[in-house]
């Protein structure tokens, strides 16, 4: 029986003839840095989205900590402890930051009847603090989220994931449109919060990223995608003297 956090089989997806998914298969480690790479129409957007229920799969199955979680709602994923971040930025602008954090994870916290009894912050307060320390956004936490940098607003969008004490996030292009000067921070951020958790466990990651640097950098091990299958899966070491893999897209 496998010890894998997420494990994916066979996952297929397509749009009328078009085979966006084909028979997709890996595996997340508890405590793991996953990297997805490929070009782009390679099917990562569309397997990412299978994983977190914005789309339902045509075939396969998604398991987490054991249990079959395929065509869960995000709602329902969340609450089992998946957490996420978009190419785009979910945050609330007319929110501070530390509103928008305690607003990420209010739905986690009881029934509704608990949440209209309980302080302002619904007891959430603290571990937003916390966060903010963390990820080194003190200085803003009482501005409007609107008001901050994009780079910034990034990490108050990282955070936000965060504040559910997930046991996987899945960060899709957390280096977009972000500052060259900030994503050497979000990269030491994100293994310090892998390497040495505040909350509970060890935080494992699966990161889509085209910043090669960045994913070469930060992940344990990468899976290759190309036309919407597996072209490899192994270190960042093995991805990089893998001949298939460079002529197909790290030669590009």
């Amino acid at each position: 029986m496998s010890n894998a956090l997420l494990k994916v089989t066979g996952l297929k997806k397509a749009y009328g003839a078009i085979q966006a998914v084909g028979g997709v298969s890996f595996e997340v480690m508890p405590g793991e840095i996953f990297g997805v790479i490929g070009p782009n129409g390679s099917g990562k957007t569309t397997m990412f989205n299978s994983v977190l229920g914005q789309i339902t799969p045509n075939e396969g199955s998604i398991e987490l900590n054991g249990q079959n979680i395929t065509g869960l709602s995000p709602l329902e994923l969340s609450r089992r402890g998946v957490g996420r971040t978009f190419q785009t930025l979910q945050v609330f602008g007319k929110m501070t930051v530390r509103d928008n954090l305690i607003v990420a994870a209010q739905e986690h916290k009881g029934s509704m009847f608990s949440r209209m009894f309980a302080p302002g912050d619904s007891g959430l307060g603290d571990k937003a603090d916390a966060l903010i320390d963390q990820f080194r956004i003190r200085h803003v936490a009482d501005k409007l989220a609107g008001t901050l940098s994009y780079g910034q607003q990034k990490l108050v969008d990282i955070a936000m994931a965060f504040m559910a004490e997930p046991d996987l996030v899945l960060l899709d292009e957390p280096c977009a449109g972000v500052n060259p000067s900030l994503v050497g921070g979000i990269s030491s951020l994100l293994k310090e919060l892998n390497q040495n958790p505040k909350f509970g466990r060890k935080s494992s990651f699966v990161v889509i990223e085209h910043n090669m640097d960045f994913v070469m950098d930060l992940c344990h091990r990468i899976m290759v995608m190309v036309e919407g299958k597996v072209m490899a899966i192994g270190t960042p070491a093995e991805i990089r003297a893998n001949k298939e893999v460079l002529d197909a897209y790290l030669g590009n």
